[in-house]
């Protein structure tokens, strides 16, 4: 079995390749639905994260508000949210991947978005980054989270360059002209992945 990694900045449209690559039949691990699930109502995390900033949950939930403030007004309490978090995803990533091997998958796709600032890429045969222009990206971030266009830029400045990760990709699947073109591109990096596995 083979893996595709898949990555991408905010807004940069991740999310619809991913489901374009799950509609050409590849199972998708998304690391941000696993962390979702693990912070939500009886999920893994909720109690450890109460313990760490008890003022972000209420009657076991997380108050995403509150744990933001919380991260901005302490910085190092992100560190104690990684060390809580990412060995979970892990553990999710690591079963999903067991179970499609005995499933005998060819190709599975990892969808992390700090893939390769985790050093994730190591585990994959493949790294497809998702990449617009910075003017795409800033207006989608901007429209999605309600911010200003200075707002949306602080938030993508914190993330690592995408000409950085573009430069760190096998392929790059651009989003930002028209979905014809990304649609376009998948399918070629679909058949890529069959040629590779023919």
């Amino acid at each position: 079995m083979k893996v595709l990694g898949l990555t991408g900045g905010i807004g940069m449209g991740k999310t619809t390749v991913a489901a374009m690559l799950r509609a050409g039949g590849l199972p998708v691990f998304d690391a941000d639905r696993a962390v979702h699930a693990l912070q939500a109502p009886g999920g893994r995390a909720v109690g450890p994260i109460a313990a760490l900033v008890p003022d972000a949950v209420r009657d076991g939930v997380i108050d995403r508000a509150a744990l933001r403030r919380a991260v901005i007004a302490r910085p190092e309490l992100m560190r104690g949210l990684e060390r809580i978090v990412h060995p979970m995803v892990r553990a999710r990533r690591a079963a999903f991947l067991r179970h499609w091997r005995r499933r005998g998958a060819r190709w599975v796709v990892l969808d992390i978005p700090l893939l390769l600032e985790t050093d994730g890429a190591r585990q994959c045969d493949l790294v497809a980054v998702v990449s617009a222009s910075r003017g795409v990206q800033r207006a989608r971030v901007a429209q999605r989270r309600g911010m200003s266009a200075a707002q949306a830029d602080a938030l993508i400045a914190r993330q690592m360059p995408d000409a950085l990760k573009r430069a760190r990709a096998d392929i790059v699947v651009h989003t930002g002209a028209s979905l014809g073109r990304t649609r376009r591109e998948v399918r070629a990096l679909l058949r890529r992945l069959t040629r590779e596995t023919s």
